[in-house]
């Protein structure tokens, strides 16, 4: 970059070089002099500026008093321009400016899903609590080996992209990585623009892959887990473990119901709310429903009693993330999970079922939020992890096996 420097200037000045050299016009009276206006010039240079002369330098802009209100005014009403049109292409509104969630554009069913190929492959990004889901249920089902996975990062540009080592990593736990055992792609945008007729929608995760077809099976959350749950116990290491038993479908489907709107996506609808009115009912709508969950919970182990189902599975991935994340960067700061009577529990208990934890990078988690949800921090700080998020609170005791009349191994098997 071409630099203006000051022929008095020398290599070692700073960046900022100041001049007030005074001249007396032709015209003046040897008692009078003429100033002429400071002139600031700029030079390239490793050494960082000298912070006590760009402060002379702003007292000798502004004086003693804050920047003008007209720099003020312009420089909010150009930032809240280009909030807006960064939230409208992350999270599009409504007409009250609450959040619209874009539906799914591959959705699949366990007929259709049985007439593809067994050669699959899962997409998904650690920070992601849809994604996550799809993550439990194929530990829990013991399909690793049919449905080896691909874990993206999240980019700078709000991509995901693929990288050795990608995120935060803590051990044990599941971390970013190449495109090995799918396409080789950088991102995930490729992913999706290989497949056949080409796809230039938006690239989310979790996505399940054709490795065969070259195709999209499906990319919806709740799809995916029922096909890992149903649909592929030929080759599930665990195929006994059925988390939405006939029985309980109606119960399943009644909490998803609320879970979903109120919960899963409760917290975006809060952190993504564009006004005011819009924030105030998902905020109210939130709690509310945490509070019929705590309440609930107080007297059953899991959702739809003693057995883990596909519902507590979805409130879980949640849950992890609330004192985490949503409770400070989404404002939903109303109340922490950690004060809830029954609902921290209820978390450490499917937190400690074998294979859940590994799922959990926590650290990635964070990373994924705080540092890359650019129109929610544009500082890119992350906040300290809460106490009660650290892996030994999580590993504490929860005492819950006591509301249920079966033991635990009857209920999971990982």
């Amino acid at each position: 970059m071409t630099s203006l420097v000051s022929p008095l200037t020398s290599p070692s000045s700073p960046w900022l070089v100041p001049s007030s050299k005074t001249t007396t016009k032709k015209n003046c009276s040897s008692s009078r002099r003429c100033f002429r206006r400071p002139v600031i010039y700029l030079r390239s240079s490793s050494t960082p500026p000298n912070p006590d002369l760009l402060k002379s330098i702003t007292k000798l802009l502004w004086g003693k008093s804050l920047p003008p209100q007209l720099l003020i005014s312009t420089v909010r009403a150009s930032w809240n321009g280009g909030w807006k049109l960064m939230m409208s292409q992350l999270a599009p509104s409504d007409s009250s400016g609450g959040f619209s969630r874009p539906i799914s554009q591959f959705r699949s069913d366990s007929d259709s899903f049985r007439r593809r190929s067994n050669k699959l492959h899962l997409y998904v990004g650690l920070p992601c609590p849809w994604a996550h889901r799809t993550l439990i249920v194929r530990a829990l089902k013991g399909l690793e080996k049919a449905a080896p996975v691909s874990v993206a990062s999240p980019g700078m540009d709000g991509s995901w992209e693929f990288k050795e080592g990608g995120g935060a990593a803590e051990g044990g736990k599941m971390s970013g990585s190449l495109d090995k055992g799918g396409n080789g792609c950088a991102n995930l945008k490729e992913v999706y623009r290989s497949r056949r007729g080409g796809y230039d929608g938006r690239a989310t995760v979790p996505m399940l892959w054709d490795v065969e077809r070259k195709d999209v099976v499906c990319n919806e959350s709740y799809d995916i887990i029922e096909l890992f749950n149903s649909g592929m116990n030929d080759f599930a290491e665990n195929p006994s473990l059925d988390l939405a038993p006939q029985s309980l479908k109606g119960k399943i489907d009644e909490w998803n119901q609320i879970i979903y709107h109120a919960v899963n996506n409760g917290v975006y609808r809060c952190g993504f709310a564009q006004t005011q009115e819009a924030y105030d009912m998902a905020v109210s709508e939130l709690f509310d429903a945490l509070d019929l969950l705590d309440d609930h919970l107080g007297g059953s182990r899991y959702l739809c009693g003693d057995a883990l189902t596909l519902a507590d599975i979805c409130l879980f991935t949640t849950l992890v993330r609330f004192d985490l994340v949503y409770n400070v960067l989404f404002k939903c700061t109303k109340k922490k999970l950690v004060e809830y009577r029954y609902l921290h529990d209820y978390l450490r208990d499917i937190y400690q079922i074998p294979k859940v934890a590994e799922t959990c990078n926590l650290e990635a988690i964070m990373d994924g939020y705080y540092k890359f949800l650019f129109p929610l921090n544009p500082g890119g700080i992350r906040p300290a992890r809460p106490s009660d998020c650290e892996d030994e609170a999580l590993l504490e005791p929860h005492k819950r096996q006591v509301l249920s009349s079966m033991d635990r191994s009857m209920q999971v098997t990982a």
